[in-house]
């Protein structure tokens, strides 16, 4: 339960950095196709989807963001650089223009 409760927070310091900046209509928003690949969040900004997973952990590994391919394969869909939002201290790429992202940074 550790993990869903860290995406729990995630969520709920993202949906609040929106509020308060006064945004009440959130472009957040969830991915599972029929094979029951998943990306915990995805951000909408400027017509463009940033794929986001959320692990418990400090040691982020590629195959955390492998479901982010899949954003790429539907028509007229543009993905922007997404990230791993985990323990690890620092923000350093993972892979392109993904990111290993702190949750300390949110």
């Amino acid at each position: 339960m550790a993990g869903a409760f860290f995406e729990s927070f995630v969520i709920s310091e993202i949906v609040k950095s929106y509020y308060n900046r006064g945004i009440l209509e959130l472009p957040l928003y969830f991915y599972r196709d029929k094979d029951m690949n998943e990306i915990d969040l995805l951000i909408e900004e400027n017509g463009m989807l940033h794929p986001i997973e959320m692990k418990k952990h400090a040691d982020p590994q590629k195959k955390d963001i492998d479901a982010f391919h899949l954003l790429d394969k539907i028509p007229n869909v543009k993905r922007g650089p997404g990230g791993v939002i985990c323990l690890y201290d620092k923000l350093i790429t993972l892979r392109g223009e993904d990111k290993i992202i702190p949750v300390n940074f949110l």
